[in-house]
């Protein structure tokens, strides 16, 4: 049979509310053709049992040599040599070389060591806070947001402050989709080097100066037979991009959805203890993750009631599966008292987010900081002029210009 003609999945009008689409997915079914920005089709998932079960079927493999031929030609937007050097991390592998790799970082993310950590969190959040103007209009992208989740990064992994400081934001954007014939290759391969360059540095830096920390505990395990070269650049990798720029992104998710709803900021500055439900809800109902990396069948195979080519690539939309009503009833309004709250944000099953305690408590410094200390927060220009990032896989805004009476 001939697939349906895919749903295209990119467009300005897209990106400021996908919701409205996936709605009209959901009714239709759980399984959906589509197409991304570079000419990559794939087979969506939208609904949250079909999400939820998909998440954790283990005949779908993540590592790209199970992509056939015809997404080959597409998906592999990262060049030689890149390719092949930074694609080989946790994301891309499948068990048991994913157990071990997975097994060499848990540790470091730790509930009660991360726990241990909200103090320093604290204070680096509040010293974010106190470089703002007094009162006025600020970028909360440039101010805050692409800057407080990097600096509690480089502490958790054990980044050191001289390199830290020499990490250039746009190389985060290099999961960003950039097609052989676009006119912006050249400059996409020259920040992919330029952060080849930077992961050399940090290897080099841990190999000779080995610490307790988790850089050093990669690097010795590198050294030790556990991990190949392209292994561990591309843990590397993994950790300096998915590592911070999807808590950016989770930050404005975040506050856009309460800028858009002043009564429950009001709400939440005026009962602090309902912050970590707030968080739940809030990543629940616009989650930076929109959609999973892909995932292949070995052979066709079916997929909730659609056959599905062997190596075709397959994606679940974790935000379509949060805002299904058949599972959250009102999906589609915040409600800070949900609970349960069974969200896909973090993802589910052998993949589920390794930084996700992380990532809450984060989320719960950030967002409490800015309402409890900026007074009288709104947005600063109308909400149709906030430019939503086209990224592929993820939501959030490239600025968030906003205005304060106070900095408490």
């Amino acid at each position: 049979m001939t697939p349906p003609e895919p749903i295209a999945l990119y467009g300005r009008d897209y990106k400021r509310d996908p919701y409205k689409l996936y709605r009209r997915m959901r009714d239709s079914g759980p399984v959906h053709r589509v197409r991304f920005p570079s000419g990559v089709c794939a087979w969506l998932v939208t609904g949250y049992a079909a999400a939820h079960e998909t998440l954790n079927d283990d005949r779908l493999g993540k590592n790209h040599s199970l992509g056939n031929e015809k997404w080959r030609r597409r998906a592999s937007i990262m060049p030689e040599p890149q390719h092949s050097q930074l694609q080989v991390h946790l994301l891309h592998q499948d068990p048991p070389r994913h157990t071990m790799m997975r097994r060499l970082i848990t540790d470091a993310f730790a509930p009660r060591r991360v726990e241990a950590m909200r103090p320093r969190l604290q204070q680096l959040a509040d010293a974010l806070v106190n470089a703002l103007p007094t009162r006025g209009t600020v970028d909360l992208v440039a101010g805050f947001a692409a800057r407080f989740p990097f600096q509690v990064l480089a502490e958790v992994i054990g980044l050191p402050a001289d390199l830290a400081v020499r990490f250039r934001r746009e190389w985060g954007k290099v999961v960003q989709p950039v097609g052989p014939t676009d006119p912006a290759r050249p400059a996409y391969e020259a920040l992919l080097r330029g952060l080849q360059g930077y992961i050399a540095e940090v290897v080099a830096h841990k190999r000779s100066e080995a610490g307790e920390d988790l850089l050093s505990k990669l690097v010795l395990a590198r050294d030790a037979g556990e991990l190949s070269q392209e292994e561990l650049d591309s843990i590397v990798f993994q950790l300096l991009v998915a590592g911070q720029e999807p808590v950016t992104n989770q930050i404005t998710t975040a506050l856009m959805t309460l800028l858009r709803c002043p009564a429950h900021l009001t709400h939440l500055r005026d009962h602090p203890e309902l912050l970590p439900r707030a968080v739940d809800e809030l990543l629940r109902y616009d989650s930076a993750f929109e959609l999973t990396t892909w995932r292949f069948f070995a052979e066709d195979s079916d997929l909730h009631g659609t056959t599905v080519p062997a190596g075709d690539s397959v994606i679940v939309s974790l935000c379509a599966a949060n805002r299904d009503s058949q599972r959250f009833p009102d999906a589609d309004t915040p409600d800070f008292d949900r609970s349960p709250n069974p969200h896909l944000a973090f993802g589910q099953g052998i993949h589920f987010c390794p930084g996700a305690v992380l990532a809450r408590i984060e989320l719960q410094v950030a967002i409490g900081t800015l309402v409890n200390r900026l007074r009288g927060l709104r947005l600063a220009v109308p909400d149709e002029q906030i430019e939503w990032i086209p990224a592929v896989l993820g939501r959030g805004v490239h600025d968030l210009p906003v205005f304060y009476n106070e900095r408490a």
